[in-house]
């Protein structure tokens, strides 16, 4: 019967500390039975007494729903800025610009047309038939021939541009349809004419 009571009282051990609480007294009697209640042992026993924390319990509570994460407005998009717009430079003022040289139309006396920068008129001399004393012409000795100018006339200014555009492209012509000795001086004279239509506002 004393065998059986420790293991009662420990059975019992859950509920009685669970009903009292805190403190534990460890009983042993005489044959060395150990019994452990929540009551002072028994007079002739010896009593050991152990306080025991009780645990605390956090009453376990429902997590709380996920709330729904907040919809952010999209940000407006920005105003796009209008594409700006190529810088053009300024067209040159017409009075910056320099106006193309004075030129002169020229007509030879076989109606040949020219244009020159030169004022004065070119001479030539040409050749004139010479006869015999008898008026033979197969007789003639010599040579001689008759000085002649041509007729030049200054180009009015509206005509200038169209005038130098016609030069340009008859230096043109004499420099690619030279013979070789005489191609650099010849593009060097296109190159100076082609400078002059440009800068003169003459356009292409």
């Amino acid at each position: 019967m004393m065998r059986s009571l420790p293991l009662l009282c420990l059975l019992l051990l859950p509920s009685l500390g669970h009903a009292d609480g805190r403190v534990i007294y460890r009983c042993t009697d005489a044959t060395g039975a150990v019994t452990l209640q929540n009551a002072p042992c028994p007079k002739g026993m010896t009593e050991e007494k152990k306080v025991m924390q009780e645990l605390n319990t956090v009453p376990m509570t429902a997590a709380p729903a996920s709330a729904a994460p907040a919809r952010v407005p999209a940000p407006e998009p920005a105003p796009q800025a209008a594409p700006a717009k190529p810088s053009v430079p300024d067209p040159q003022p017409d009075a910056k610009r320099l106006p193309p040289p004075d030129l002169f139309q020229c007509i030879t006396h076989d109606q040949g047309k020219y244009f020159t920068e030169d004022s004065e008129p070119a001479a030539r001399c040409v050749p004139l038939r010479t006869v015999g004393l008898d008026g033979n012409p197969q007789a003639g000795a010599g040579q001689a021939c008759e000085v002649k100018h041509d007729q030049c006339a200054r180009v009015p200014d509206e005509g200038l541009c169209a005038a130098w555009k016609q030069r340009r492209d008859a230096a043109e012509v004499a420099w690619r349809f030279t013979r070789p000795e005489n191609a650099d001086r010849n593009k060097a004279e296109f190159e100076r004419v082609q400078r002059i239509v440009s800068e003169g506002g003459c356009g292409r």
